[in-house]
């Protein structure tokens, strides 16, 4: 008789996205040809850039020819994606061995799959407000898991705490949902709090490409002792509208090592078991992403999200909404104006300005009161929205 993974029956309910989705729907049934403002979805809107764009349709044009097909790719990644992240890594200052980088099929997939690397039990910390799906992967998995609040008082950044126990510690920067990014001090307050204790490092920089201040990592591994106690996660996704295209890659160093075991050995050797590798046409259209070119044609579609936050933001000065975020992430993370439940405060924007974003009770328990918006729709949506939000909190 099959035995199912019983860790499922611990899963809680969709219950955010589904809501949403849920009350969207009854609006428009109940209003048809109502035009909403969707600044929820965490989606791009801006189509790949030309140096992607010529790369796929090259790559294309080499699987049409028997001289220059490729059939099953390495299932580490290609080393010609390997060096050109290595290379983009070395141009921060961080020298990687292209071994150390692993092409994957974007963050969200890695970020389950690398669980494989731990033993199922194993404690997992993860700070809220939090992106639902690192919760959900590790009861799937069987762990422990250990909330960290974080609140306004710190501008939601989590601090180490020496009395809890993780094997896993999971970070987000800049944050998804809350947009705070970790400046250096505290980021080395984590590294050498997990090498101190043990613990591995998550670090999820899948938003890293909206950093413009220069005192803040891009990387963790900027910063002394990461290499022997992180594993960075990445994606094309935000960076290069890649949400599609799926495309993402896995900084694992050589010197990472626990329990006499060695991590990238062991994700080496999961990977050429569990993967046959990402298609040639998508790594060819990767590796334009980090050619000068490349780089300079995402910054440009980059700016228009940052102008599109700018546009919200200067709307919540304008009311005197609490907020962080936006300047060097792609989210806002605003507290409801007049003591407003986070739900309560969908319902207003939806009704009153057909305005769709994300209520932070959806993030965890700490998220309760605060509101996410989403500044990857179009300038104009953009522009509209924040008129119509101005005009409803002006009445709140």
């Amino acid at each position: 008789m099959l035995n199912p993974n019983t860790n499922y029956t611990a899963l809680k309910d969709s219950y955010l996205f589904y809501h949403i989705a849920q009350k969207t729907k009854a609006y428009l049934d109940a209003h048809p040809g109502t035009h909403l403002y969707r600044l929820g979805i965490g989606d791009v809107s801006q189509p790949l850039c030309k140096a992607a764009v010529d790369a796929l349709h090259q790559a294309v044009d080499d699987q049409a020819a028997s001289e220059t097909f490729h059939g099953y790719m390495p299932e580490c990644g290609a080393q010609f994606l390997r060096e050109a992240i290595a290379a983009h890594y070395a141009g921060r200052g961080v020298m990687l061995d292209a071994s150390e980088v692993f092409v994957s099929s974007g963050a969200s997939d890695e970020l389950g799959d690398i669980l494989d690397l731990f033993a199922r039990g194993s404690t997992v910390l993860i700070p809220e407000p939090a992106y639902p799906a690192y919760v959900d992967a590790n009861v799937m998995a069987g762990n422990r898991i250990v909330h960290l609040p974080t609140g306004k008082a710190r501008g939601f950044l989590p601090l180490p705490d020496d009395t809890i126990e993780a094997d896993v510690i999971y970070l987000c920067s800049p944050n998804n949902p809350t947009g705070a990014v970790l400046p250096k001090e505290l980021l080395q307050q984590w590294i050498d709090h997990a090498n101190r204790t043990g613990a591995v490092i998550l670090f999820d920089a899948a938003y890293e490409a909206f950093i413009e201040d220069d005192a803040l990592p891009h990387s963790i591994f900027e910063l002394p002792g990461a290499r022997t106690c992180a594993i960075e996660i990445c994606s094309l996704s935000k960076t290069a509208g890649f949400t599609g295209t799926r495309l993402g890659y896995t900084v694992l160093p050589k010197t990472l090592e626990r329990g006499g075991q060695n991590l990238n050995a062991m994700w080496v050797r999961n990977r050429t078991t569990k993967t046959n590798g990402i298609s040639y046409i998508l790594q060819k259209g990767g590796e334009a992403i980090f050619t000068d070119e490349g780089q300079s044609q995402i910054k440009a579609q980059i700016a228009v999200y940052k102008q599109n936050a700018k546009i919200l933001t200067a709307a919540l000065d304008d009311l005197g909404i609490w907020y962080t975020g936006g300047k060097n992430a792609p989210y806002i993370w605003l507290q409801c104006p007049g003591g407003m439940e986070s739900w309560d405060f969908f319902d207003v924007l939806l009704q009153r300005a057909q305005i769709i974003g994300t209520p932070g009770a959806g993030f965890g328990a700490c998220g309760e009161g605060y509101f996410r918006f989403s500044c990857f729709g179009s300038p104009a949506e953009t522009a509209k929205a924040a008129k119509r939000l101005r005009e409803v909190c002006k009445q709140l």
